[in-house]
């Protein structure tokens, strides 16, 4: 599924406008995140230069002019990995990513995607698959106008009723 999907890099190098990202997991189990993670969980301080390759990545993007946004739907209490997600959500912010947290209580009357996303431009979908227990299980692109109107249509209801992450309180 994954093996004909340009790395995330390429696809938002071709972004002209737009790229909104909307994750609905409350646990990922990411190879990649996985023992920083573990470390964050035993005391480790996070350390910043760990996203230097994403907020690179985005500061450019930015710097192009395509508005970045993220909004991650949580139950309540949230989950360490949430937890963890909030306290490195700086990285994201300082890149020039705008984030917001939507408590899932206030998601029941969306209609969602079946799988978390990348809308890149309103037009191109990168489908985020992940296992039961969160491991990825591979991107795919779509191009659907149809899917893209639903992940775009849901993106923004979610936004507007999400809370921006300088004021989202973890409970």
């Amino acid at each position: 599924m994954s093996s004909n999907v340009p790395p995330f890099s390429e696809l938002i190098a071709g972004c002209t406008h737009s790229a909104v990202h909307l994750e609905m997991r409350d646990v990922y189990s990411v190879e990649s995140e996985r023992e920083r993670f573990e470390q964050w969980r035993n005391g480790v301080p996070l350390d910043p230069a760990w996203w230097d390759p994403w907020v690179t990545l985005i500061r450019d993007t930015v710097a192009r002019g395509v508005v970045v946004r993220r909004a991650r739907i949580v139950s309540e209490p949230v989950s360490d990995y949430i937890r963890f997600e909030h306290a490195g959500t700086n990285a994201n912010l300082e890149a020039g990513e705008q984030v917001r947290w939507l408590p899932r209580r206030r998601a029941s009357d969306i209609a969602l995607p079946g799988n978390d996303f990348w809308l890149l431009d309103g037009r191109l979908i990168r489908w985020n698959h992940f296992t039961g227990d969160g491991a990825s299980a591979g991107p795919e692109l779509s191009h659907d106008p149809a899917a893209a109107k639903l992940c775009a249509d849901a993106f923004e209801a979610v936004w507007q009723r999400a809370v921006p992450h300088e004021q989202y309180k973890i409970r």
